[in-house]
């Protein structure tokens, strides 16, 4: 527990920094980015919604709008009547790519999430809520990807989501930390398990005008 204590303490030293750093660096990339959503679509570039983060509390999460502003607000995306009807052109992109999660960096400096982590609850989604603090999971901070999402992503049953988060937070050490990283690198790369009408889980809409909703 107390090693546990020391190296979460390191890892928000190292993400603060980090996510510093690659906000400067990104940033060219983080403005022509808003610059193609603003010019593709009706609405606002960036879009924030109430997620469940550290210790259950609540916070909003920042990613680049991929869908259209008229898209009903907090429903899975697989629930929808032909959900790609509601993605917008750039958007399609963005949630294969995983870019519109870069926004998220800010989060990270806020330090209300980390870049690993188990991926943060909607704030609707209680029985997965509920799973997560019997496990434990609810005294970590969220990050941008998680041991869920490297063994599933979108493909994942609720109860098989928190049970991975739950191993992780019995587990979270640098090695695994590491191997999550490596291999989120090359799920990104080859753009897998990824889903918009198929069974998958935690993938809310967006359907509010003044903000948008994540593809999880």
């Amino acid at each position: 527990m107390y090693l546990e204590t020391i190296y979460l303490k390191l890892k928000q030293i190292f993400d603060f920094i980090f996510a510093l750093c690659l906000t400067v660096c990104l940033s060219p990339v983080l403005l022509i980015l808003a610059i193609i959503i603003k010019l593709d679509s009706k609405g606002p570039v960036l879009f924030k919604q109430k997620r469940i983060g550290k210790d259950n509390a609540t916070f909003d999460i920042y990613k680049f709008r991929t869908m259209r502003t008229d898209t009903p607000k907090d429903m899975p995306t697989h629930i929808l009547d032909n959900p790609e009807r509601f993605i917008t052109g750039i958007g399609k992109f963005l949630r294969k790519s995983s870019l519109d999660e870069l926004p998220q960096l800010f989060n990270i400096l806020n330090r209300q999430m980390s870049f690993i982590g188990p991926r943060p609850a909607l704030w609707n989604q209680y029985d997965l809520i509920e799973m997560r603090s019997r496990l434990g999971v609810d005294h970590l901070k969220p990050g941008i990807t998680g041991w869920a999402q490297v063994n599933g992503r979108d493909e994942l049953a609720i109860d098989v989501k928190a049970e991975l988060d739950g191993y992780y937070a019995n587990h979270i050490c640098f090695k695994l930390d590491f191997k999550i990283f490596i291999k989120t690198v090359a799920i990104v790369l080859s753009r897998k398990g990824v889903s918009e009408g198929g069974p998958s889980v935690g993938r809310p809409s967006e359907g509010d005008s003044s903000n948008g909703g994540p593809k999880e």
